[in-house]
């Protein structure tokens, strides 16, 4: 797949990745999820592989990068992002966006 992530997201998570190894050791708060156009779009934050990507909120390629995450012991902080962002943004449809993955299966397990 090729890489639509801009430079500043790929530093960003490169600098966070730095001298590290397998381990992940970052100073500050870590988001997964970056929120764009009112929660149509966010940029997912791959700690697993180190990219990030742009994806459409409802579509099966987010639901499968959260799945991903969840799957590599992501999954609580993932869903207690998804509600701060519901309930700092109550319009944007985060809500939603956590129930579609949780139907899907994404948080089982």
């Amino acid at each position: 797949m090729a890489s639509n992530t801009s430079k500043t997201a790929r530093a960003s998570v490169r600098a966070g990745q730095a001298g590290k190894g397998d381990a992940l050791s970052v100073l500050g708060e870590f988001k997964y999820l970056i929120p764009l156009a009112e929660g149509r779009f966010a940029y997912v934050r791959n700690l697993t592989n180190g990219k990030t990507h742009h994806l459409r909120t409802d579509s099966d390629a987010f639901v499968e990068e959260i799945r991903t995450l969840a799957a590599a012991g992501h999954g609580t902080k993932i869903r207690a992002e998804l509600a701060s962002l519901n309930e700092s943004f109550p319009k944007h449809g985060w809500n939603t966006t956590e129930k579609r993955l949780e139907d899907a299966g994404v948080f089982a397990g």
